[in-house]
């Protein structure tokens, strides 16, 4: 979003007092603010090359950790109350899976006013990732990192309540840099700029010493609202500290990774065998701000200026630093990988999980690089290590971090293996097209579908003849092109009761006063067509949150009106009826389908049961990843990186009914957004983000808590029984479980136990011995299957010597040519291998007719010698026959439906022979 900023935007007393001036740079024509007159650049890379390196222009240097704390004691001291960061996976926003900036948090909930901000002015340091940059972590030295400290200090400014604006906010800043770090005033610039992020904008300072940009001061003042910026009543101080980047200036260390990482990165240098030059380090990250690699042109001219400076030629120079770059990387992508999965993102082929494998597929093409691939985890457990005593649940998670990344690790191995036949036939298919270079697009498509990386790619294209240019930011591609939450496509019915209905009072909900209210008397609202009733109240629930709206009818004078379904539009209930002559102002009587309500409610409560019970007995990455409630049964979505096993489901349903029998009571209460979250913390939104100043939350003891809309047993004990009766693999990274509760269960465990009552009668055993009996059955089977094995292979080899001694010769290769109609297609393969064996200068053609036809061809060793090709003839018959075939040149096959073309084919087939055996 392209906003000009105007010229007294930041006419502030702060810059006045302090003889700022506002200049443009000659270089980008951006704005900005100095204290120095001669000033020409905004100093900010690529503007201006860094000059912290090894020459930091702080007091002292700080770690990472003494930076962090340094910040948040600052902004305390100034009247800020230090708050606890909010995980990165941001679970409780519908529009992005990551938090990207500390004011994630706060949005859009606190921004819009709808709930207070948890203190006034606060501060904070926030994990936080972005994947827009991707391909420049590494190359560009620290300035992009995917995982990153974002210290946030916030105001939020009501119309009745101002707590602070620019002028404060800049002075909090210089005052940090400069008193606290001791950064010479006159080495700062504020360069203007206009951002934009997570649906807020506002013009902004981005503050720059030495090159390295290490701050950005953002005055939100907008909410974008369909790409239009509309002025927000609350105007928010948001501030960015970039943790690490302060670290890096402090230590004007060789590169921020080293700043950041320290021993880690020693480690990877150590396992890889590395040591790098410091001194070239230092030169290379001087210029590193102008790395930009979205191309290789890019990445070239950038190596080219740091050789001008070391005298190295930039091939030889690309050698020293990839390498050290993929070094850097690893240490970035491995932190961000232990980040994730401990906050319980299982990597999948969609949304946040996407994103979890494809860093673990960058990570280990960078480990593979440097031929390290087996430390992968050795680093991720040195990640756990480092990090774990500021981010406890590093190490609680620990075991089932390297557990998951294991998996996928050796998944990734195995979809590789399977990939490269893939790119082959691709490249034949392309190169039959006349299309001599690979599609960008079929390189992102072969990640998504193969994770096969563009090298790998590249490696069998150019083999097969095709050029295959990468783009430098192939992975960032491919990272934005999955960072999008989609939005739902809105139903047309939906948007025209919208319009419809978007006057009428708020429903009032009685099955929120009393779950179990079967009637009720309500007025009518509005009528749609007929079809479509608004009451002044009902217990009919609406379709939401996987629970089914119910059924039921409404009276009016005597007159049953069928209601078919209920739906929320905005804040009223829509009862979608058969057909309803009514009006408004009609006095009703309504009364749901208590039963099958119950059912739903029994099953929704054992939704929240089975979810508790599966995050029990396969760990705390378990979230809930979708789920449908039924009538006769329900299905539950979890995140899980491997099949479940027999022994986890038995595991899964003996928890979930101990909680059952313990009849836990199920407490529901409505509490202030806010409130909740600091009770509960963010398992609460494990069936997605919730809207709304208050949320409704379902609580079953310890075991479970969520925010949840749906109708609900008062104590578990209600559910009676919870059975599991099903497990699928809905996608990499997602179980299925369908599962059914009360008389719904105990009807499913009674249908299959009728089944093993017809199965035991069928043995003639006990119910008790049916599994002895089907054992001893399966046995007996295989004996027999292995005696007719060995029947038909005898016959075989009686009637190959018959077929070899009547066969005819053509160029003296021994030719049979036969129809077959009773035979199953073993006995022709039996066939064909002994006569092949029983004399190498053969060929057998044989025809298999019943509903379809198949055509074998098998071509004896010494036959091949001749020129022969059973694939070729296999093809060329199949074809006679309306069909395709193919295979090896030893072995051929295929098949038609014209079974009238038989004949024909097999009389051709000895044409084909007679002419390509002349020939040789």
């Amino acid at each position: 979003m392209n906003v000009k900023i105007r010229e007294d935007e930041f006419l502030i007393p702060f810059f006045k007092e302090n003889e700022f001036i506002r200049k443009q740079c000659k270089i980008c024509g951006s704005y900005f603010w100095t204290q120095n007159s001669e000033a020409e650049i905004c100093g900010d890379s690529p503007c201006q090359n860094y000059t912290f390196i090894n020459n930091p222009p702080t007091k002292k240097r700080f770690s990472l950790r003494e930076m962090r704390q340094l910040f948040l004691s600052f902004f305390e001291k100034n009247g800020h109350e230090v708050i606890k960061p909010y995980p990165i996976v941001a679970r409780w926003r519908e529009d992005v899976y990551f938090v990207g900036a500390s004011i994630f948090n706060f949005q859009p909930y606190v921004t819009d006013g709808v709930i207070p901000p948890p203190a006034n002015p606060l501060v904070v340091s926030q994990p936080c990732l972005r994947f827009n940059d991707l391909d420049n972590v590494g190359p560009t030295a620290g300035r992009h990192l995917v995982i990153f400290e974002m210290g946030g200090a916030h105001a939020f400014n009501y119309p009745d309540k101002k707590v602070y604006w620019k002028d404060e906010t800049i002075r909090f800043h210089h005052e940090f840099l400069t008193k606290e770090l001791g950064v010479d005033s006159s080495a700062v610039t504020y360069k203007e700029h206009f951002w934009v992020g997570g649906g807020n904008a506002g013009p902004d300072v981005e503050a720059c010493v030495a090159g390295l940009e290490i701050s950005t001061l953002v005055f939100m003042v907008y909410k974008i609202i369909n790409e239009n910026l509309i002025e927000s009543p609350i105007k928010t101080v948001d501030t960015g500290y970039g943790i690490e980047r302060w670290t890096w200036l402090s230590q004007g260390a060789v590169s921020g990774f080293h700043a950041i990482y320290d021993s880690i990165l020693n480690k990877i240098f150590e396992y890889a065998g590395l040591k790098p030059d410091e001194k070239l380090l230092a030169e290379s990250s001087k210029l590193s701000g102008e790395m930009n690699i979205e191309s290789l042109k890019d990445r070239i001219e950038a190596r080219k200026k740091v050789a001008e400076k070391t005298g190295l030629n930039w091939v030889e120079l690309d050698k020293i630093l990839t390498p050290i770059e993929a070094a850097y990387a690893i240490a970035d992508h491995t932190k961000a990988l232990a980040f994730i999965i401990s906050e319980g993102v299982v990597p999948s082929n969609v949304e946040e999980g996407y994103l979890a494998r494809l860093l673990v597929r960058r990570t280990y093409r960078m480990l593979k690089l440097l031929g390290i691939e087996d430390k992968f985890l050795d680093i991720i457990d040195l990640q756990i290590s480092y990090w774990g005593n500021d981010f406890p649940n590093l190490k609680l998670m620990r075991n089932e971090i390297l557990e998951i990344l294991e998996a996928e690790k050796e998944k990734y191995e195995k979809t590789v293996e399977k990939g490269v036949e893939t790119v082959k036939k691709l490249s034949t298919n392309l190169k039959a097209k006349k299309i001599f270079e690979f599609p960008i697009e079929y390189l992102i498509e072969l990640y998504d579908s193969h994770g096969l990386i563009p090298e790998i790619v590249k490696e069998i294209a150019e083999k097969e003849g095709l050029k295959v240019n990468i783009p430098g930011n192939f992975f960032s591609m491919v990272a934005s092109k999955h960072s999008q939450v989609l939005k739902p496509i809105e139903d047309p019915l939906t948007k025209a009761l919208t319009l419809k209905f978007s006057n009428l009072p708020e429903t009032k909900l009685l099955y929120y006063e009393d779950a179990y209210m079967k009637k009720f008397k309500a007025k009518v609202l509005a009528v749609q067509d007929n079809r479509y009733i608004v009451l002044d109240q009902t217990c009919f629930y609406p379709e939401g949150g996987g629970q089914p709206g119910d059924t039921g009818f409404l009276i009016y004078n005597g007159n049953k009106i069928n209601i078919i379904n209920a739906m929320k539009i905005g804040n009223v209930v829509v009862h979608v009826a058969e057909n309803a002559f009514l009006n408004p102002g009609d006095l009703v009587e309504g009364e749901i389908n208590w039963e099958r309500r119950r059912s739903l409610m029994l099953h929704h409560t054992g939704t929240h049961i089975l979810l508790g019970a599966a995050r029990k007995v396969l760990g705390e990455h378990v979230w809930q990843a979708g789920a449908q409630k039924g009538v006769e049964s329900s299905r539950l979505d979890i995140s899980h990186h491997k099949k479940i096993t027999e022994e986890e489901m038995f595991e899964i349903e003996r928890v979930a009914s101990k909680v059952i029998m313990e009849n836990i009571p199920v407490e529901i209460e409505w509490l202030p957004r806010d409130k909740a979250e600091k009770i509960y913390g963010f398992r609460l939104y494990q069936g997605g983000a919730v809207p709304g100043k208050e949320i409704r939350v379902v609580k079953i003891g310890d075991f479970d808590v969520e925010a949840c809309g749906g109708t609900h047993c008062k104590t578990t004990g209600e559910v009676g029984l919870l059975k599991i009766l099903k497990i699928d693999r809905l996608q990499d990274g997602v179980e299925r479980i369908i599962f059914a509760s009360g008389l719904q269960a105990l009807k499913h465990i009674q249908e299959r136990e009728m089944k093993l009552f017809k199965i035991a009668k069928i043995l003639d055993s006990s119910l008790e011995r049916v599994d002895k009996a089907a054992e001893s059955l399966m046995k007996k089977f295989e004996e027999t299957k292995r005696n007719l094995e060995k029947l038909i292979e005898a016959t075989a080899k009686i009637e190959a010597r018959k077929l070899l001694n009547e066969a005819f010769e053509i160029q003296g290769v021994k030719t049979i040519i036969l129809k077959k109609t009773l035979e199953d297609e073993n006995q022709i393969l039996t066939l064909i291998n002994e006569v092949s064996k029983a004399d190498p200068n053969s060929v057998l053609i044989a025809a298999l007719v019943k509903d379809s036809a198949k055509i074998f061809v098998s071509v004896g060793k010494k036959a091949l010698d001749k020129g022969l090709n059973a694939a070729e003839l296999a093809s060329t018959l199949a074809k006679i026959i309306g069909g395709g075939g193919g295979g090896k040149p030893y072995f051929g096959q295929g098949g038609g439906t014209k079974l009238d073309k038989i004949d024909e084919a097999l009389s051709i087939a000895k044409k084909l022979l007679e002419e390509k055996l002349k020939r040789e």
